[in-house]
């Protein structure tokens, strides 16, 4: 009996000594499992270094697209700036002109003044010069009101220099010595030349305009009135256009 109870102590013995054992591991300590935690870790961090790194890279991206952006603005509104000054400039200066050419014509309703320098017929101005040079001679003299003188000069610089790049502003120019002094129907075959014989001519938009006006001076109102809008819509955002559209509005206040 007392040996039975020998050995049911030494088994309650190791069972608590085999217990202890299991209760002094914890179980968080399985390498395996550090091993996991460590790398879950690892990998969180680099997954915020990654997404810190392309949100950088992002703004950076954002920042420099912005820089182009303001760069391009700031070079339209510079050509911007340019094109409505040089804009500018043409329209006044073609007003300035168109001024100086109402004034003769005042002055020749006036009663023009007495040409004492008139070219002689058929003969260039400047004989021996060349033909610019024959060309700003004649245009002096339709600035100084010699208009017969200059209608000479032009005429026969058209005859002298046909090939030369100043012919269609000679022609134009002829045609404008006889619209100052009102010889409308000689202005006005003449205008037409330069839309026919010169059709790539700058001074186009303004032949086609005077072609208008006189139409209008010999009041042809369907033809005057053909002529200024096809220089509103061939030579849009143009002084010649904008002088266009203030005789058609006149027009249509005379009722005409």
């Amino acid at each position: 009996m007392r040996m039975n109870q020998k050995i049911t102590l030494l088994l309650v013995a190791a069972g608590f000594t085999l217990g202890g054992c299991e209760l002094m591991q914890p179980q968080g300590e399985d390498p395996v499992l550090v091993k996991l935690e460590a790398l879950e870790r690892r990998m969180q961090a680099l997954e915020r270094v990654v997404q810190n790194q392309s949100l950088a890279n992002l703004t950076q991206d954002v920042a420099a697209a912005q820089r182009q952006g303001d760069e391009l603005q700031g070079r339209l509104e510079t050509l911007e700036y340019n094109t409505n000054t040089t804009a500018d400039r043409q329209r006044q200066l073609y007003v300035d002109l168109d001024a100086r050419i109402q004034q003769l014509e005042a002055s020749v309703k006036a009663g023009s003044p007495t040409d004492s320098n008139a070219t002689v017929p058929g003969q260039l101005p400047m004989p021996s010069g060349s033909d610019r040079d024959n060309y700003q001679a004649a245009f002096e003299l339709l600035k100084e009101q010699k208009y017969d003188a200059a209608a000479d000069g032009f005429r026969q610089f058209l005859v002298s220099f046909p090939d030369s790049e100043l012919a269609d502003n000679a022609q134009y120019w002829f045609a404008e010595s006889h619209y100052v002094t009102q010889k409308f129907k000689k202005a006005l075959k003449e205008f037409e030349i330069v839309l026919a014989k010169y059709p790539g001519s700058r001074k186009t938009p303004d032949a086609l305009l005077k072609i208008g006006y006189c139409n209008y001076e010999l009041k042809q109102w369907e033809a005057s009135r053909t002529a200024l809008k096809r220089v509103q819509v061939e030579f849009p955002e143009t002084t010649a256009a904008r002088l266009a559209g203030q005789r058609l509005k006149r027009m249509e206040e005379e009722g005409v």
